[in-house]
């Protein structure tokens, strides 16, 4: 999909290079080592644009002349912001809090090109329900340890994660950590010279 320039993916997510590697995209995946603190006050998509802009500005001054893709997703339950769980019981914690209730991922991108100083930056936030979760299903989910190294403690896309949750409003892909449809978006029309469906173009099997 981005021709004629290296593109650097600012983040060591599988699922965010998964989702890239779908789309046909060759890229270098050299994840940003920054400071992921921020005001606490500051309003949820404010929290994933900052720290997704400032993971794609330290990587681009290593690579000046790259496309450098940044992101950042958080759950928020209520008024609460979760994170990564700090270890097996708080991910439970997290999880018995998400149990029977909606709440609302945002995921920020950036995308930068420091060598002409070009910046965008966007985000997307989506609804999710969990249905009702027994102790016996928390404690499982969280011994298979998938819910630690994710946002709110549980992912879409594994294995037990989607088991549990009965309905989404939005976008699927910004709760896997990559909003695609925004990232597309953002390429045509401020990186058009980029930008090429060509190399997804092939002819059918017969």
């Amino acid at each position: 999909m981005v021709t004629g320039i290296q593109f650097v993916l600012a983040s060591g997510s599988p699922r965010r290079a998964r989702l890239l590697s779908s789309l046909g995209m060759e890229f270098d995946i050299v994840p940003a080592r920054v400071s992921e603190e921020v005001d606490a006050a500051t309003p949820p998509r404010q929290v994933v644009e900052a720290l997704a802009l400032r993971k794609a500005r330290h990587v681009a001054q290593e690579f000046p002349n790259a496309l450098v893709l940044g992101a950042d997703t958080i759950v928020t339950l209520g008024d609460t912001i979760l994170g990564k769980p700090e270890g097996p019981a708080d991910a439970e914690r997290m999880l018995r809090a998400l149990s029977g209730n909606s709440h609302r991922v945002y995921t920020g991108i950036a995308l930068v090109h420091a060598a002409t100083e070009k910046e965008v930056v966007s985000f997307e936030s989506t609804r999710v329900t969990f249905a009702e979760m027994t102790e016996a299903e928390i404690r499982a989910y969280v011994a298979g340890g998938s819910p630690m190294d994710k946002a709110g403690a549980y992912g879409i896309q594994d294995d037990l994660g989607a088991a549990f949750i009965s309905e989404i409003e939005g976008d699927y892909y910004c709760v896997m950590g990559l909003p695609v449809h925004r990232l597309y978006t953002i390429l045509k029309s401020d990186f058009t010279s980029y930008v090429s469906l060509e190399s997804r173009l092939s002819p059918i099997d017969s």
